[in-house]
């Protein structure tokens, strides 16, 4: 069954749609990702324009967060006060994002540099995740443990000064590595119409040290917020934002994050952070494919979206 999307200008199955949704849903879930790096290439490659793809993804993103957070605030794996800290740094990123989504989209370079960042940012992280990853499993298997954390190991970011404790994670750590993080997290999914977890998920056990299981409710925590923030602006700066569109990927992703915070459950660490740099270097080789290989239509004429000629 066909539905006729206003804002995308094109007609496409709903079952897709919900279906899409309800994957992303469960992979947020699963590995306290917001989803966004997996929502907006598959609509890309389901023909969505780029730029409506990027802002509607971001909305997506906040249903399957929160879903996915509400489950993990239950069983007490969220660390508000880390969130919050994370979530401040994000706002302002966030707004830097969207100004700047908004250039290249005048410029005609959006498709280009969105194409080119995700290769990029995915490539290089889920590489290097799943180099780590494995080497996890390998210790644990000879010693028995393959936590990334180890009692009294701590890297330059604990030299930092403004040190604040975060009693979830069990951490004192300064908030200026944190706040740049969310700034980050949030110029990227300004850009992007992501959630940015497949950022703040590796850094904060890498970097700030945090304990996995605590990591993934409070990225999703701190992504709802992002992600609504991003949202509004996008709508109100660039009118890409496909309500019809957000609804049916937000129907499937709700579903979908309460099956796989269950499942995530069942996998260790190293398991999850294995399995999440696959998906990731994945996603991020499919659209450097898309960038090399020849186009059915090398030359085609389109109109900006929300434009009649």
């Amino acid at each position: 069954m066909n539905l006729y999307l206003p804002i995308a200008e094109i007609s496409l199955n709903v079952f897709v749609l919900v279906g899409m949704g309800a994957a992303v849903g469960f992979i947020s879930g699963l590995f306290g990702v917001g989803g966004g790096f997996l929502i907006t290439p598959l609509l890309i490659f389901y023909n969505i324009p780029p730029a409506v793809a990027v802002a509607t993804g971001a909305n997506q993103v906040i249903a399957a967060s929160f879903s996915g957070a509400l489950a993990h605030y239950r069983r007490g794996t969220v660390d508000l006060k880390l969130g919050t800290v994370l979530l401040i740094g994000g706002l302002f990123g966030s707004v830097g994002g969207v100004l700047l989504f908004t250039l290249l989209r005048r410029l005609g370079q959006l498709d280009l540099v969105v194409s080119l960042l995700y290769v990029v940012f995915l490539g290089g992280i889920g590489g290097l995740m799943l180099v780590e990853s494995v080497q996890s499993m390998l210790r644990s298997r000879s010693q028995g443990s393959g936590e990334v954390r180890r009692p009294g190991q701590h890297s330059w970011v604990h030299g930092l000064p403004l040190k604040m404790r975060f009693h979830r994670s069990k951490l004192y750590v300064s908030v200026i590595p944190v706040l740049v993080l969310g700034a980050l997290i949030g110029l990227l999914a300004g850009i992007m119409g992501v959630g940015g977890g497949f950022i703040a998920v590796p850094a904060m056990i890498y970097l700030l040290r945090v304990p996995t299981n605590v990591v993934i409710g409070t990225s999703l925590f701190q992504i709802i917020f992002t992600a609504a923030a991003t949202t509004i602006l996008q709508a109100a700066t660039n009118r890409t934002v496909d309500v019809v569109l957000a609804f049916l990927l937000m129907l499937g992703g709700v579903v979908g994050a309460q099956f796989g915070t269950e499942a995530g459950r069942k996998l260790r660490g190293d398991q999850l952070r294995a399995l999440l740099a696959v998906l990731v270097l994945a996603v991020g080789l499919r659209l450097g494919f898309e960038l090399v290989v020849t186009p059915v239509e090398p030359y085609t004429i389109t109109l900006p979206t929300g434009e009649t000629g």
